[in-house]
C-alpha cells in the first residue's frame, strides 16, 4: 500500500497543481490532506476547486478554522477569502474531523496534533525557544494512538518543517507545506507512505512549481500588503 499525503495548500493553487501532478505519476493507492486548505492569496479559489475535485481535505487545520468562523482574529484576511471562495466552503471545513484512521487504524492523520489543529506535535515553545518535542512530550500528544493498539504511522502538518520522529514503535511525520515554506527553499512538499512486508516506510518529497506566477497572482489580486507579503513569502519561501 502507497499513501501520498500532504496539507498546507494555503490557497496557492500552482503549488498545488504541481503536487497533484507529481502524485499522479506516483500513482499511489489513496490520497490524503491535513488542512489549512486555502487560507492564502496565491489563487484560494482555484486551489479549493483543486481540492475538492482530486484530493478533498481530510482534517481540518488551524486556518481552516478561521476560515469557518471558529476562531476570531485576522478578519481583513477571511473577508477577502469569503468573497473569494464559494459560499459553502465554511460549513465544510467546520465538519472535516480533527484526525482521521487509515489503512485499518495504522495510520492516523491530523493537520496540528490529535487533540487539535492548533497545537505542534512535533516542536515544542515559540520562536527561538523553539525546540524538538521530548518523547514524553510526543507521548502525550499521540494519546491513544499507540504501537500497543495498532498505530504504526502519524502524519502531520502545521509546523511547516519536515521532520521525523519514532517514539514507541510509533513513527512520527511532518509531511511540510505545499505552501508558505519557512526554509528558505520556495518548494512544494509532500510525503509518500509506503507500507511493504508489514512495515511502514516514509518519503519526502520536494517539488518546484511557478513561485513567480503565484507572486504575480496574489500581488495583482490580494488587496494592499496582503498581496505583497504573500508573494515575498512564496519567492523567498520565508515568511516577511
Amino acid at each position: 500500500m502507497r499513501l501520498a499525503i500532504f496539507g498546507d495548500v494555503h490557497g496557492n493553487r500552482f503549488a498545488l497543481e504541481a503536487v497533484l501532478e507529481d502524485i499522479r505519476q506516483t500513482a499511489p493507492d489513496g490520497v490524503l490532506n491535513l488542512g489549512d486548505s486555502v487560507w492564502g492569496a496565491a489563487d484560494p479559489e482555484g486551489a479549493w476547486a483543486l481540492q475538492a475535485e482530486r484530493a478533498p481535505v481530510t482534517v481540518r487545520g488551524n486556518t481552516d478554522e478561521r476560515v469557518a468562523g471558529m476562531r476570531p482574529g485576522k478578519e481583513r484576511m477571511r473577508s477577502w477569502l469569503l468573497a473569494q471562495l464559494p459560499a459553502g466552503v465554511p460549513g465544510a471545513l467546520a465538519a472535516l474531523p480533527i484526525f482521521v484512521d487509515t489503512a485499518d487504524g495504522e495510520v492516523r492523520v491530523t493537520h496540528g496534533s490529535p487533540r487539535s489543529p492548533w497545537e505542534d506535535l512535533l516542536l515544542t515553545g515559540e520562536g527561538e525557544h523553539t525546540r524538538p518535542a521530548h518523547f514524553g512530550e510526543l507521548r502525550e500528544r499521540l494519546g491513544d494512538f499507540t504501537y500497543e493498539a495498532g498505530g504504526r504511522m502519524c502524519v502531520v502538518g502545521h509546523t511547516h518543517h519536515e521532520m521525523l520522529a519514532v517514539v514507541n514503535g510509533v513513527t512520527v511525520v511532518n509531511a511540510g507545506p505545499v505552501s508558505r515554506q519557512k526554509d528558505g527553499l520556495p518548494l512544494a512538499r509532500w510525503v509518500l507512505l509506503t507500507r511493504r512486508n508489514g512495515n511502514w516506510a516514509a518519503e519526502f518529497r520536494r517539488t518546484a512549481y511557478d513561485v513567480e506566477a503565484a507572486a504575480s497572482w496574489a500581488r495583482a489580486n490580494a488587496p494592499g500588503n496582503m498581496g505583497e507579503d504573500e508573494a515575498q513569502w512564496l519567492l523567498e519561501g520565508r515568511a516577511p
